[in-house]
């Protein structure tokens, strides 16, 4: 069974860092494409960044230039470093793993808080 867990979320003030992680257990090969989602109070869950095992990478608009994810495959494991943060980055932010045969896993989210 396919677990996702998120890690590295918390309070930070507006310009500042994080950096959260996303383990993946119980798969016997990478995933296609490891990414982030979030989603802020009141609204819709939004691509923040993908990557496909291939290196290829999708940014949200609104963190292109801002955020970097990364991933390592040996480990299945995905990284998405945040830097000059912003109040409206302020979500929950959930891991998303997709399989080589379209299968879709979520973890349970991690939150993050800017404040400003």
């Amino acid at each position: 069974q396919v677990q996702l867990v998120e890690s590295g979320g918390g309070l930070v003030q507006a310009g500042g860092s994080l950096r959260l992680s996303c383990a993946a257990s119980g798969s016997t090969r990478p995933f296609n494409t490891m990414g982030w989602y979030r989603q802020a109070p009141g609204k819709q869950r939004e691509l923040v960044a993908t990557m496909f095992i291939s290196g290829n990478t999708n940014y949200a608009e609104a963190v292109k230039g801002r955020f970097t994810i990364s991933r390592d495959n040996a480990k299945n494991t995905v990284y998405l470093q945040m830097n000059s943060l912003k109040a409206e980055d302020t979500a929950v932010y959930y891991c998303n793993a997709q399989s080589w045969i379209g299968a879709n896993f979520w973890g349970k989210g991690t939150l993050a808080t800017v404040s400003s």
